[in-house]
């Protein structure tokens, strides 16, 4: 009897630390909800070690400042990542409060937290840094002074997301790159005071650069961008859409100097041309993703390219490239990628697509969804024939509502005129 009893104790003292282990894997919902069961749950629930992560977006996003402080509290040096994603009522003050206690925070989400300004990113150069993924897309009072900050305190950074703050210049981006030689992601969407020169200075301070978004950045041209790709060897993703002044000689930079990239975006960029492509199709052979919107001058000679040296492509984007024909289709439905790759093709408002495109489709198992929006020599017979081959597939589509034949015999027909989503 007496032997079994320190074995019954130890059982029960471990209860605690199982309990706790389990309690690691929940979410802040069930945390919470568990914290109100029991004082012995509570005080488990509650512990600091089990609120690693936070993420409010899907929980609640019209938190005040004082459950982010209460927040920071309760974890203190535990917590590593936190998302505060759209929560419009956190401000500088909870922030500071927040940096003072979790000194060891890592990834930081503050996107549309529209209060935030160059005071939280003081906050957190004093006294996080460990910092390594900081997101402040739309904090529009975000400045210069934010990027000096940073790079001063936060030289561990590797991910930063300006996007939308457009009080940023060339002068707050050289002071970081300058001070953060590990950056792998650079998201500055929509800071359209950004010119050459602050693409030359990433150029040549970060050889690890990865991801890059320069969407809208309207001022930058071939010179800036060629500056990239000859010091960012290591670039698997850069967008460009709506940066109407490159032209093909950042498609031959990028195939020179950049064989690895997957994702290029360059929507709206009207100046590219299939000579471009060309070159980059027969160097960058991992492209997966390739949104060539509003890239007008493109003709099937670019599909051919694509469909003979690009086999791992998924998803394409050729709406609105009205020189594209149902033999471009052909190539790219007869390619390496079709079978088992493509995913995703969006031919919106491309006038000489055919039906018969959509017979050159069918043998692309892994197509997902196809975008067919005022592709007016499309048939709904063509689709449903396209459907019977990939049943699963999404169609979207445009057909003009049916005009209304006359009224016989004083009876009225009624038509819906409403569009047809398939």
């Amino acid at each position: 009897m007496h032997a079994h009893t320190p074995t019954r104790t130890r059982r029960v003292l471990n209860r605690p630390c199982l309990c706790s282990r389990i309690f690691s894997f929940l979410d802040v919902v069930t945390l919470c909800r568990c914290a109100q069961v029991s004082r012995s749950w509570n005080v488990l629930a509650l512990d600091g070690s089990n609120w690693q992560r936070i993420d409010l977006f899907d929980f609640q996003r019209d938190i005040e400042g004082r459950v982010v402080e209460n927040i920071s509290k309760r974890c203190g040096g535990f917590l590593r990542k936190l998302s505060l994603r759209g929560c419009l009522g956190v401000g500088d003050s909870a922030l500071r409060t927040f940096s003072q206690n979790c000194r060891n925070i890592e990834l930081l989400s503050l996107n549309g937290c529209t209060k935030i300004t160059d005071s939280t990113c003081n906050s957190l150069s004093k006294f996080c840094p460990k910092l390594k993924h900081l997101d402040l897309a739309s904090c529009t009072s975000i400045t210069n002074l934010s990027l000096k900050a940073l790079s001063e305190g936060c030289p561990l950074l590797e991910q930063l997301n300006i996007s939308w703050c457009d009080q940023v210049t060339k002068d707050g981006v050289q002071a970081l790159v300058r001070c953060c030689p590990g950056l792998k992601g650079l998201f500055l969407k929509g800071c359209t005071q950004l010119e050459d020169e602050a693409l030359k200075h990433i150029g040549a301070h970060c050889p690890e650069l990865v991801t890059l978004n320069l969407q809208t950045c309207s001022q930058i041209t071939d010179e800036g961008l060629i500056t990239i790709c000859r010091g960012c060897h290591h670039l698997r993703s850069l967008c460009v859409s709506g940066c109407a002044n490159i032209t093909d000689a950042i498609l031959h930079a990028l195939g020179q100097n950049c064989p690895r990239i997957r994702i290029l975006e360059v929507a709206r960029c009207s100046q590219l041309t299939d000579v471009g492509f060309t070159t980059l199709a027969r160097n960058c052979h991992e492209l997966e993703k390739m949104d060539l919107e509003e890239c007008v001058q493109i003709t099937d000679g670019t599909l051919i390219q694509l469909s003979i040296h690009c086999p791992r492509l998924q998803v394409l984007s050729l709406s609105h490239c009205e020189l594209i024909t149902d033999d471009g289709i052909r190539h790219l439905g007869s390619g390496p990628c079709a079978h088992d790759r493509l995913e995703v093709i969006e031919l919106d408002n491309c006038p000489l697509i055919t039906d018969a495109s959509l017979e050159h489709l069918k043998s692309c198992h892994s197509l997902d969804r196809i975008e067919l929006y005022d592709c007016q020599q499309i048939t709904r017979a063509g689709i449903k024939r396209l459907r019977t081959h990939l049943p699963n597939i999404k169609v979207h589509a445009y057909f003009a509502p049916v005009t209304p034949p006359p009224s016989v015999g004083g009876s009225r027909q009624r038509f819906c005129r409403c569009c047809i989503l398939l």
